[in-house]
């Protein structure tokens, strides 16, 4: 009778936990997408083992710049935009909206092309594909509720696994990848610091932040079950970051070995995979990837018309109805039509625009990052939630190299390309 208190106590823990989980877990599993994952096939492809070392301070400062943001979001109730608008005023953050809609349309035609260039390895028509992709994630948010949509998101991180197993299948060698993971290695050329800014915005993306802070205080997260919510961003965080460790593990054992260095998108990773390691790697490879880019799909254009919305002042949410918030529905409309067409128009460089997209990614962040540690140590809004030392520290460390590796990217931008390491 004891052990069988002892294992409800344990499954009411379980389940408790269960309940909580969502909002961190989605938002770092999500950054996983079209993008990212292209990005890091990429980083192993032309760099091999030699830059996993980066996941491991990146996966610190995510950590703490989520967990900053779901603090947030608990104790205050409202949205990072809404914060900044309040804080700022409405001309920094309408500035600092457009920035980010700007760059989030882009990642977001970069997931709708992830879906066809993955479902294309299947042999569907991206004319098929694309439509029916837009006309889901459009349903799934319109008609869906917090509830729904959030179930559905934590369905879909299940299938990153494919990632993993892709790896073990590539048969890395795994001192090597240890070797890369503990003894940094920094390339000096533009495409090297490049690929840094790249990994470290594709990783923590300023999308992200916004989100994140907006779907905790959706799901209505209490301050006295907060700690229950922080595992959840501790628990997504690691999870987003063994997923980028794999897929650079895959495509350094197979691609960078075989001198496969010019990818031109995540698809063509997969499709090289397969006679370097087999055709399961292949598939679960392509799977991975159009799991990641339809879950993107939904949750960029959703990310952007929470952020866009809450900085003006318009009413956001997916509990309400359409007509409760017409300018949140309507744009979330606009850019899932916009990106998902854009796709379907040839001749458009779809590879320039992932490419900038994520580079974008890492010029913005540091920006965000400056307005929310202002914001989480003002004692106004925080009361005595605010940061203390060892985060600001993680967070201005993350800001100062972010912004001194986007300074020298344009610095060598200028210069003759080197020959790397």
């Amino acid at each position: 009778m004891a052990l069988l208190a002892k294992l409800r106590g344990v499954g009411g823990r379980i389940a408790l936990l269960v309940a909580f989980m969502g909002p961190g877990v989605i938002t770092s599993n999500v950054d996983n997408d079209a993008g990212g994952i292209y990005t890091y096939s990429l980083c192993g492809a032309q760099y091999g083992y030699r830059l996993l070392w980066i996941l491991v301070p990146v996966l610190l400062a995510l950590i703490v710049v989520q967990e900053m943001c779901s603090r947030m979001g608990t104790v205050t109730g409202k949205g990072l935009a809404d914060l900044i608008r309040e804080e700022f005023g409405l001309r920094v953050t309408f500035l600092l909206m457009m920035a980010v809609l700007f760059t989030n349309l882009g990642n977001a035609v970069a997931e709708f092309a992830g879906l066809a260039s993955a479902l294309e390895l299947y042999g569907v028509s991206r004319y098929v594909s694309v439509p029916l992709g837009a006309v889901f994630v459009w349903w799934l948010v319109v008609f869906g509720t917090y509830k729904t949509v959030e179930k559905a998101f934590l369905i879909a991180c299940l299938f990153y696994l494919a990632y993993p197993i892709s790896g073990f299948l590539a048969k890395p060698d795994w001192g090597a990848a240890a070797h890369g993971a503990v003894v940094p290695t920094v390339p000096f050329d533009l495409a090297g610091i490049a690929m840094m800014v790249g990994i470290v915005g594709t990783t923590i993306a300023p999308w992200m932040q916004f989100y994140l802070q907006s779907s905790v205080v959706e799901k209505e997260v209490r301050i006295a079950d907060y700690a229950k919510s922080r595992l959840d961003v501790v628990l997504g965080s690691v999870m987003a970051v063994v997923v980028a460790f794999f897929i650079i593990v895959a495509c350094a054992a197979t691609l960078h070995e075989a001198g496969v260095l010019a990818i031109g998108s995540a698809a063509e990773a997969a499709r090289a995979l397969a006679p370097l390691a087999g055709r399961y790697a292949e598939t679960l490879f392509a799977f991975g990837l159009a799991n990641a880019c339809l879950f993107a799909a939904s949750i960029l254009p959703l990310a952007t018309a929470y952020s866009v919305c809450e900085g003006l002042g318009l009413e956001a949410g997916v509990n309400r109805k359409f007509s409760e918030a017409p300018e949140f529905y309507s744009l979330y409309t606009a850019i899932v039509a916009i990106s998902a067409g854009a796709v379907l128009l040839p001749g458009l460089p779809l590879l320039k625009i992932i490419l900038v997209s994520q580079i974008l990614n890492g010029v913005l962040l540091p920006v965000v990052l400056v307005f929310m540690v202002r914001l989480v140590n003002d004692r106004a809004i925080m009361g005595t939630f605010v940061n203390g030392p060892a985060y600001n520290t993680v967070v201005w460390v993350t800001t100062c190299v972010l912004v001194a590796l986007t300074a020298l990217m344009i610095v060598t931008s200028f210069l003759p390309a080197g020959p790397g390491i």
